[in-house]
């Protein structure tokens, strides 16, 4: 109860905020009761959304557009508000000036707010208002092919260049375009590689919002060496609550069978290996394991048999199972592909130069390439999206890895 009071107060003052702004910008009636009807009935909008939502259900179309319309509207007030914020903290010590320096009763204490500053404010938050809208038309089906050459001394020879695609957290469920998923099937095809390696979240919850994509992720075409999968946290329907413990079993087994409707072999803490030319290239697959997640992932059962330096290629949806356990596992794990952050769908990156997003604060592998005394992992930014209905800087992944024999070029 006082998490909810501190909530709806934090929310009041951003929107005590944002109508100052507003008002001082324009002091016109009619705008004011406009701007004020507007804002309620948003605010009534998005208050309706959250009580519709089904925990039994989970994501849905409506609870999508909630936390969209919220983050579009909210994020931008947000910013109006810091820098009003901080005007008040200057109008403040104005008015303390003015009582001790130059007192002057005939001159109101607290200086009032000046226009230029709201303007500015207004000004800033136009910028994420505009992206957050965009990311959400557009930004959510922007797929990038990201290539990177990995470099390994003891990778087997036969297996110089061999190329691999990854993709990661589809998460079906939450799709509205046919035409756009197609064209990613297509851009998917289009790599050509020898190998494809889905990292988990084939679905947000329920096994049937992968029914109506089956036949468009079966276009993927067959790869020389197979096309193999692991388990996303989200995979395992454990975000809602279940009639019974039956059903969420028959969810999950339905959600393993997925995997192979769409040809794919599912690695359930096992691996297989790749042969070319007398020489052998292993894939591991664990289930989820993931700090704060579910642990479910056995790496020991799954190397098990395997040579501790033998030639190993991990997919592990959690990062955070990298950071923990891989990359000081005794078995020598090459290299590590996962996902799940998303990168939060959210950032601002310039490939090769820049990259933030809030994510980071929370996971250190986040987006792109990491290594740790030769050992490498790969997190991709995801293929599909999740409980915010677009992505603005960091957009949907299509990865494809060269893999070279030798030491990285200086």
């Amino acid at each position: 109860m006082v998490r909810w009071i501190i909530l709806l107060l934090i929310f009041g003052l951003i929107e005590l905020y944002a109508f100052q702004a507003f008002k001082t910008v324009n002091k016109d009636k009619g705008f004011i009761i406009s701007y004020l009807v507007i804002s309620i009935a948003i605010v009534g909008i998005i208050f309706y959304g959250f009580t519709q939502f089904d925990r039994s259900v989970g994501q849905n179309r409506m609870s999508l557009f909630t936390l969209g319309l919220m983050l579009v509207i909210y994020v931008p007030k947000m910013l109006i508000g810091l820098v009003l914020f901080g005007e008040d903290l200057f109008r403040v010590f104005c008015a303390i000036s003015r009582y001790f320096v130059d007192y002057d009763s005939n001159t109101p204490a607290l200086p009032e707010r000046r226009k230029f500053i709201s303007q500015i404010a207004l000004g800033l938050a136009a910028i994420p208002f505009a992206s957050l809208i965009y990311g959400i038309f557009e930004g959510k089906y922007n797929y990038k092919v990201i290539t990177t050459k990995l470099h390994f001394p003891d990778l087997p020879a036969a297996f110089d260049g061999l190329k691999i695609t990854q993709i990661s957290d589809v998460h079906s469920g939450s799709f509205d375009n046919p035409e756009k998923i197609e064209y990613a099937i297509d851009l998917i095809n289009q790599q050509e590689t020898d190998l494809i390696l889905f990292t988990g979240d084939i679905v947000n919850t329920h096994a049937t919002e992968m029914h109506p994509w089956i036949d468009t992720f079966k276009k993927i075409k067959p790869h020389r060496f197979g096309k193999f999968a692991v388990l996303g946290n989200h995979d395992y329907g454990e975000y809602v609550s279940w009639p019974s413990q039956q059903e969420k079993e028959k969810n999950f087994s339905d959600i393993k069978k997925l995997y192979g409707d769409i040809d794919f072999k599912l690695l359930l803490n096992e691996h297989t290996s790749i042969n070319k030319d007398g020489e052998a290239l292993h894939i591991v697959g664990v289930e989820n394991w993931g700090k704060n997640f579910k642990q479910a992932g056995d790496l020991g059962k799954a190397v098990s048999g395997l040579d501790r330096d033998a030639f190993k290629i991990l997919m592990s949806h959690d990062p955070s199972h990298w950071e923990y356990e891989v990359k000081t596992h005794p078995s020598n794990v090459h290299l590590t592909l996962s996902g799940h952050t998303h990168g939060l769908q959210f950032g601002i990156e310039i490939p090769g130069f820049f990259k933030w997003s809030p994510v980071q604060y929370v996971y250190k592998q986040w987006a792109g390439l990491y290594e740790h005394e030769n050992r490498k992992i790969y997190v991709n930014r995801g293929f599909g999206f999740h409980a915010y209905p677009g992505r603005v800087g960091i957009w949907p992944e299509i990865s494809v890895f060269e893999l070279k024999k030798g030491e990285k070029p200086a």
